[in-house]
């Protein structure tokens, strides 16, 4: 038989548990479909048995304060901690402080929105010809647009950085804080808050079937075949897996649709987590600087250039960042070979024996996001012209489909868990206009 339900959710990250609870609230039934074994999407939390140290292997940080995370916050009265240290800089095998960044500042600065869109690498070259700058904040530059956009220079739009930044600077964006015991602590209000609210786990959509009455859904549960029902649909997987077409949709989805979805683009991360029986670059001195304090450390490793503890925090955690090209070349290894590769880094940039750290450390962590076939990727970025892909992927379907998640933020927020809650609260909305008619 049937399981009947006024609304269905499929996918239980940040939109879709946001969407939820949304719903929950104007009265309205809901059953929420999920692939995984867990709820969260790409919010994943563990915890170091040894360190007790917050493992995140997905999302980590809030970047600024968006009121759709702090407003939950502040009234679960659940801990933060903005991040603080010292950043550092290696360079030729040198560390220094980084002074860079109001260089790569300068750069962006001149991004604008009201010419033509292009590349972000276009832009760069047509920069440079009247702004020689040296090639060291080159590479810079582009390792952050690779490393914090997750995206390809080649493809990003620059029209979609100038959003960013400006969405950016309506919250603080670029002050960083962590929830003290993890994304879990989230997870956790939206699971007392929607406990009853039926959430189907294990469960993977085949097929979406929709005309003008009613959307027929079919899935896979252990082999088993279920049927839902509903008057609406809210879909809220990643963006690469509606690329993938590993859900089927009858009638197709329109071509406006499919056109958004070709102007988007998943990003690509490896991150890396070791966990060691102590921190021991408190005690070290390089280029006669302590790094009792070390935050950040920005290199030009071709693999993981990027690296962070969890200070203000003292919990002996250090992790590793591959973004785009590397995460490329990553993926698909085992946890024995990212954590080789990650130590043998690190102790090229820390000057300190391999053998000897990887003796201090206790355990690492590590989860292929690309290789995970309900997310296959990191996060979303927009390409070059794609200006209303995301405003097009976020249109609902003759009032029977809707859609969210953070590749359809529409607020400039993509690729954040603030973004993804965004679009959860705003697609409800457009449901509980539908539902309540004219």
């Amino acid at each position: 038989m049937p399981k009947e339900a006024s609304i269905v959710i499929i996918g239980a990250g940040a939109s879709g548990l946001t969407a939820a609870l949304e719903l929950k609230r104007a009265g309205v039934n809901v059953t929420i479909i999920e692939a995984r074994d867990r709820i969260g999407g790409r919010m994943f939390t563990k915890k170091d048995p040894r360190t007790g140290a917050v493992v995140e292997l997905g999302a980590e940080f809030i970047h600024g304060r968006p009121p759709q995370i702090w407003n939950l916050l502040r009234k679960n009265k659940i801990s933060t901690r903005a991040v603080d240290g010292d950043n550092f800089c290696i360079q030729n095998g040198e560390l220094s402080g980084c002074d860079f960044f109001s260089q790569i500042d300068r750069v962006l600065d001149k991004l604008t929105d009201r010419r033509r869109d292009q590349p972000f690498l276009q832009f760069l070259r047509n920069y440079e010809k009247k702004n020689p700058i040296p090639p060291e904040v080159r590479a810079r530059t582009l390792r952050y647009i690779e490393g914090f956009h997750a995206a390809d220079p080649r493809l990003i739009s620059i029209h979609s950085l100038v959003k960013g930044m400006q969405a950016d600077e309506n919250i603080d964006g670029e002050q960083a804080y962590r929830i003290r015991k993890g994304y879990q602590e989230l997870l956790n209000v939206f699971q007392s808050r929607i406990e009853d609210v039926t959430i189907d786990l294990n469960t993977q959509v085949e097929q979406i079937s929709w005309n003008q009455g009613e959307v027929r859904i079919t899935a896979r549960a252990k082999s088993k075949r279920k049927i839902y029902q509903a008057s609406q649909v809210l879909i809220t997987v990643s963006l690469a897996v509606l690329q993938s077409k590993s859900i089927k949709f009858a009638p197709s989805l329109p071509v406006q649709k499919r056109q958004a979805l070709s102007k988007l683009a998943m990003g690509k991360v490896i991150r890396v987590t070791l966990c060691f029986r102590e921190r021991f670059w408190e005690n070290l001195r390089l280029n006669k600087k302590s790094l009792s304090k070390l935050s950040f450390l920005f290199s030009d490793d071709k693999l993981f250039p990027t690296w962070w503890t969890q200070m203000p925090g003292k919990t002996p955690v250090i992790v590793g960042w591959a973004p785009f090209h590397a995460a490329d070349q990553l993926s698909g290894d085992s946890l024995d070979a990212i954590t080789n590769k990650a130590t043998r880094t690190l102790s090229t940039l820390l000057h300190i024996g391999h053998r000897d750290l990887q003796n201090l450390l206790s355990a690492s962590y590590f989860y292929d996001w690309e290789d995970d076939p309900f997310s296959r990727g990191a996060y979303s970025y927009v390409k070059v012209g794609g200006g209303h892909a995301q405003q097009n992927l976020a249109k609902p379907i003759a009032n029977r489909l809707f859609f969210a998640g953070e590749a359809s933020d529409i607020t400039g927020y993509n690729g954040t868990v603030h973004g993804a809650m965004a679009s959860g609260q705003r697609a409800a909305e457009e449901i509980i206009r539908a539902i309540s008619g004219p």
